[in-house]
């Protein structure tokens, strides 16, 4: 099922920093300074349904710790609350969805998560401890998609595999309803579903919102690398 595109440092010479030009790296230590004296101020708590200039700040930063959180328009929907849980699971934080003063400190110091392989193009990793999925490319994680995989009596699949086969829509099998399965395994799959718990649920298959697999689509294929392990 699924799991976008890593900041790399940007080289700015010295004399354009003098003059006023900050580089990546300054620009995100002062987010990271700003987020810090958020977090230990009065920050509104939001859940799903809040709205607003503080939900916003929320989907930007999410972005750019690359958390999959759709349109960053203010609203608190169910894109954003799967980013929020996949960061509190990435954080080892309560899996709520609710950004509260935790969730706040950790947006401001948070971990960072690398890919266990690497490869010149996307590939595709399932953190069955995290229950979490990366979209890897060139040893960085470039999007991190709220997962659930196979509950303890239908457990996933662990391995090194490929995608096989993908199908543009609805399949029905005995492993349940799937969106856009992209296969890895017979008939295990990364696929867009329903329901996506913050713990393992599916019958083995790696489930991911169906919004986020809509956004992932494109970018993965027939042959995509995929790693699952805990």
């Amino acid at each position: 099922m699924a799991v976008l595109v890593a900041t790399g440092s940007l080289a700015i010479p010295a004399s354009s920093a003098s003059a006023g030009v900050r580089t990546t790296a300054e620009v995100n230590t002062a987010h990271a300074a700003a987020l810090t004296v958020a977090a230990t101020t009065a920050q509104p708590v939001l859940r799903q349904g809040s709205r607003g200039t503080a939900v916003t700040t929320l989907q930007r930063r999410l972005a750019a710790l690359h958390y999959d959180v759709g349109p960053i328009d203010g609203i608190f929907g169910p894109s954003t609350y799967h980013g929020v849980v996949a960061f509190q699971k990435v954080n080892n934080l309560v899996r709520d969805g609710i950004v509260g003063p935790q969730t706040w400190g950790a947006l401001a110091r948070p971990v960072i998560p690398k890919p266990k392989y690497t490869h010149s193009g996307y590939s595709v990793e399932a953190n069955l401890t995290k229950q979490v999925v990366y979209l890897a490319r060139q040893g960085s994680v470039v999007r991190i998609l709220d997962a659930s995989s196979g509950k303890a009596s239908t457990p996933t699949p662990t391995g090194n595999f490929k995608i096989q086969r993908r199908i543009d829509g609805w399949r029905q099998s005995s492993l349940g309803l799937l969106w856009r399965p992209n296969y890895f395994y017979y008939g295990y799959a990364v696929h867009g579903a329903t329901s996506v718990p913050t713990y393992p649920a599916s019958h083995g298959c790696v489930r991911v919102p169906i919004p986020a697999m809509n956004r992932l689509w494109s970018i993965i294929g027939i042959g995509t690398p995929t790693h699952i392990y805990r």
